[in-house]
């Protein structure tokens, strides 16, 4: 990941799933904020998260 793409920690640590509320994993090799809860991943476009629901991918193959 370069600098361009780098998202800060701090904003990592306080960023949780607009669906269910809990914390999120970051995936930097899918560029993604997994929440395993919700069972979505929230993609990250040019270093910023997308907390959108509706531009989130279901895990697993599901479809929202």
């Amino acid at each position: 990941m370069n600098a361009k793409t780098a998202i800060d920690p701090w904003l990592l640590e306080r960023l949780v799933c607009p669906l269910t509320r809990t914390p999120l994993r970051h995936d930097a090799a899918a560029q993604e904020l997994i929440s395993d809860a919700a069972g979505l991943a929230y993609p990250i476009r040019e270093g910023v998260p997308v907390m959108l629901i509706d531009e989130a991918r279901p895990l697993g193959g599901e479809t929202l």
